[in-house]
């Protein structure tokens, strides 16, 4: 007997999660079922997979090599699905769409009318995450498609979007709240810098922005969003550096804080639609990314 690309499936779920029963839970059956597939796939491959233990599961190296290439075979499975979705030039049915959590909703309201005029019969499933978890569940064949900075991932095409810059916002006591037009580099020096955390091309954009102005990276917080920075700013932990979508949209309408852009070409990110390379779809997506790039230029007009 083979492997099922069911018993695949539960085994990259023990990969991912470590334990026989979080990758129950993951797949949505039961501990026994799940235990009893991975013992039915190792007795037809005639080698172990896993070492069972009470601190987990831990993979030998044949169950290693099966699980890169049930990832590998399991995306080919997704890519063939939607080839049967996607055989005609317009997009229709269901499509993965993931986004970075600081774009997806400054430009998808606004690109949704277009987008549905043009594609009735298409339904977006959308998820926001960071970069690095974006790259890894496309790669994966989770995602059909991403919103992201192309830099960031390999073996993709890509369509661009836009590229924005970034504002700093700063306390209303500081003097970069006082100042008109752009914030130079210099005058980052000595700031506290707040940032999204690791994992977004974001918090890698301001950890070079503190090296290159001598400016330090907030240590005592991380926001869990660009809402949340822009409130701690103005409570004084530190200085809000914030990206252009947000910072048009949503920091100029709070009246504590002076959204300055920055000055210097480090302060600024370049946004695209991103598909794997082996994709399918290519074609096809490529449609989605004109209203896209409608919606953030108008939001960016008035920069």
């Amino acid at each position: 007997m083979r492997p099922t690309l069911r018993q695949m499936q539960y085994l990259i779920a023990i990969a991912d999660t470590g334990k026989f029963g979080e990758a129950a839970r993951m797949v949505n059956v039961s501990q026994p079922s799940l235990s009893a597939q991975i013992a039915e796939m190792e007795a037809s491959l005639g080698v172990q997979l896993i070492e069972r233990s009470r601190r987990g599961a831990m993979f030998t190296a044949a169950g290693e090599e099966l699980v890169r290439r049930a990832r590998s075979i399991l995306r080919d499975v997704e890519d063939l699905k939607a080839v049967a979705k996607f055989g005609r030039s317009e997009l229709s049915g269901r499509l993965r769409l993931g986004v970075l959590p600081t774009v997806g909703p400054y430009i998808l309201p606004p690109a949704s009318r277009e987008l549905h005029k043009r594609f009735p019969d298409l339904r977006l499933s959308i998820r926001e995450e960071r970069t690095v978890d974006l790259d890894e569940h496309l790669q994966a064949g989770d995602f059909d498609v991403i919103i992201s900075s192309a830099i960031d991932h390999e073996n993709v095409d890509h369509a661009p979007l836009f590229a924005e810059r970034l504002y700093a916002c700063a306390p209303p006591e500081d003097p970069l709240s006082a100042g008109e037009g752009p914030v130079r580099l210099k005058d980052l020096k000595g700031h506290s810098l707040l940032t999204l955390g690791q994992g977004h091309r974001l918090d890698t954009i301001i950890r070079e922005l503190a090296a290159a102005s001598g400016a330090v990276v907030s240590t005592e917080y991380e926001g869990t969003s660009l809402n949340a920075i822009r409130l701690m700013a103005e409570m004084g932990a530190g200085v809000a550096i914030l990206p252009s979508l947000y910072a048009l949209s949503e920091a100029r309408r709070d009246r504590g804080l002076n959204a300055r852009m920055i000055d210097h070409p480090l302060a600024r990110r370049e946004i695209s639609l991103i598909w794997r390379s082996t994709s399918p779809l290519a074609a096809s997506l490529l449609g989605l990314a004109g209203p896209l790039k409608t919606a953030a230029s108008k939001v960016l007009a008035s920069e």
